[in-house]
């Protein structure tokens, strides 16, 4: 018989990237008496991994749970960015409801609309949190009637509509019922949830089905499957069979051999969990996400969505510059395969397929985001490899037509930009499907474009609006392929032969254009050392040392002005290769390099392409 569980609730939080989301995990975690009150807490605990903390972005799901007035109220804070959107599709499964954290300055944003859409599709019911409303430009009115708009293109049932609204700031740790009234603490939160979020229900007497949402990975126990038991209860030592929906062919019959709940920010072990609970489930070494844990009496398999393609996909291969393996720890084909396809244990979104080459692996994901932050952890991890201009992947329609990824890209700029960012993004193929003022000298730009329009975009975007820009987006649809385009206007400056960079060589070499490399650097031939000013590649002599004679000594080029190089972050790398060249990633060092590096062959790998 179907029973609600009461002393439980179950929710996410989901917002748009840099909406708060993370900082009101926090303060619900404080309030609740998760921490002691003299313990030290880490500014967004929740941001667990390196680059999460660097970036202020969530990354992966993250679980914990807090107890308010006898009731478990278990929280899944999830990523913000479109490229992480896999992750929000599954947890909402684990989940009877959820609190929408918008910016009281900014609105609805498209990831706002991305990840409620999702929740309005399962008929979780909504708590909107409006944030940030000590933010002195704050216009919390207009920001809800923004959030009721969305709520109506996007289809949501009368009682979706009729959601309450809490006004917060979460950095100060209060919350109130309407914007006008001062809070006090996070109490209105609290209660809301346990008044509005309904319990989890289901058959505790029934069969066992609990499907895995996530999956965590630690070296110790390998991996970890969570997610919310449906009906029956979970015991240690009980047999189960695990099944698929998406899969009728996987029938195994396993132990369930650890068993936590989620206490803080702690997996506390327990014997035996039942209806409501997310549980976490180790010791089953071939757990995958969409997975139902059953008994075997009755093996019925959970339904799930099933994760979104990735759009975009790049080529890491071995590296074979010369300089390769001088200052990585793991540098060979085996190293790279095994890292690679360890990832998918946690990451459901990139794929890893081998290609013809065993030294080179295609790698696909949902952005260049996604792909980004999966060569940084590598690279600090010690790995060293090279990496290909990321390229979108495209479909055929059934008549044989190309289908290439579009997306709708939102764009604020200062008003005195919008022209520039127009022409851009229209000679990308971009076409202008809204404009209009947000108010502060700011104008919004709605765009479609194709995913290729924009690999290669932010770096230049950021000069054209001196750092004042913000553009967000959110994948659309395929569409039918827009035609060429052209990258990159500039062409490279490149090494003409191997050896330590000399101050003189570099002084001849800059008026060519942006040097990427100072004096005492290793180059090698085929090396990339800046980008020229025109649109052709040019061989540049860097190593070149001046001859000394009589007349001259070596100390006069002490006196030579270098202009200070400019040193690309990983992102900014991955932006400026062109087809033709690929990126050396080591732990110390990033290096762009043509992907032939014989001068001669090069020429004539170009000469041959343009024949054909």
């Amino acid at each position: 018989m179907m029973q609600k569980r009461e002393d439980v609730r179950n929710i996410a939080i989901i917002a748009h990237v840099d909406h708060g989301k993370t900082t009101l995990v926090d303060e619900l975690l404080k309030q609740s008496g998760v921490f002691r009150s003299n313990q030290e807490v880490a500014e967004r605990v929740m941001d667990s991994g390196d680059i999460e903390r660097e970036r202020g972005i969530t990354i992966l799901s993250k679980n914990t749970a807090i107890t308010y007035k006898d009731t478990k109220i278990n929280i899944i804070d999830t990523p913000g960015h479109a490229d992480f959107g896999g992750e929000v599709e599954r947890v909402l499964k684990m989940v009877n409801g959820v609190v929408l954290v918008v910016d009281a300055f900014e609105g609805a944003m498209p990831q706002t609309k991305f990840v409620l859409k999702k929740a309005l599709e399962l008929e979780l019911p909504v708590i909107v949190c409006i944030n940030k409303i000590d933010r002195p430009e704050a216009r919390p009115e207009e920001v809800v009637d923004e959030v009721l708009e969305l709520f109506i293109d996007l289809d949501a049932n009368e009682e979706q509509l009729d959601c309450p609204f809490i006004y917060a700031s979460a950095k100060e740790g209060i919350a109130s019922y309407s914007a006008d009234e001062p809070g006090k603490d996070m109490v209105p939160l609290f209660d809301t949830i346990l008044d509005y979020i309904p319990a989890p229900e289901g058959d505790p007497d029934a069969g066992t089905q609990v499907l895995i949402s996530t999956i965590d990975y630690n070296e110790y126990v390998g991996r970890i499957g969570i997610g919310k038991i449906d009906n029956g209860s979970v015991k240690v030592n009980q047999d189960v069979v695990i099944v698929n929906h998406h899969d009728d062919s996987k029938s195994q019959r396993v132990r369930i051999t650890k068993l936590y709940e989620f206490d803080g920010l702690q997996k506390v072990e327990v014997p035996e969990a039942t209806i409501g609970s997310i549980v976490a489930i180790s010791g089953i070494s071939d757990i995958h996400i969409g997975d139902t844990i059953c008994s075997p009496e009755n093996p019925v398999a959970i339904p799930f969505q099933k994760i979104s393609e990735p759009t975009i996909a790049m080529h890491f291969m071995v590296n074979d510059s010369p300089l390769a393996g001088q200052e990585g720890k793991y540098v060979t084909s085996r190293h790279l395969r095994d890292r690679l396809f360890s990832e998918l244990n946690s990451d459901v979104s990139l794929r890893v397929e081998e290609t013809d080459n065993m030294d080179s692996f295609k790698v696909s994901g949902r952005g260049e985001l996604h792909l980004s932050v999966l060569i940084e952890n590598m690279r600090r991890e010690g790995y060293e490899f090279a990496v290909s201009k990321a390229e979108v992947l495209y479909h055929t329609d059934e008549r044989g037509k190309k289908l290439e990824p579009m997306e709708r890209a939102f764009i604020d700029v200062p008003d005195e930009f919008s022209g520039s960012v127009i022409e851009k993004l229209s000679n990308r193929k971009g076409e202008l499907q809204g404009m209009g003022s947000i108010g502060g000298g700011y104008t919004r730009l709605e765009f479609l474009i194709p995913s290729r329009g924009l690999i290669g975009y932010r770096g230049e975007f950021m000069t054209d609006t001196k750092g004042n820009g913000i553009i967000n987006t959110t994948f659309e649809e395929y569409g039918p392929y827009k035609g060429d385009m052209n990258y990159r206007k500039q062409g490279s400056l490149i090494a003409f032969e191997s050896g330590e960079t000399v101050a003189y060589g570099l002084f001849n070499a800059q008026d060519r254009g942006t040097l990427f490399v100072g004096p005492g650097e290793k180059v090698y031939s085929g090396m990339v050392i800046g980008q020229n000013g025109k649109a052709e590649d040019i061989e540049l002599n860097v190593c070149k040392t001046k001859h000394l004679t009589n007349t001259r000594s070596s100390s006069a080029d002490d006196a030579l002005k270098l202009v200070p190089p400019k040193k690309l972050s990983l992102e900014e790398a991955l932006e400026f290769i062109d087809t033709d060249e690929l990126l050396e990633i080591t732990p110390t060092s990033l290096r762009i390099r043509k992907k032939i590096l014989d001068s001669t062959l090069r020429f004539r790998s170009k000469k041959n392409a343009q024949n054909n």
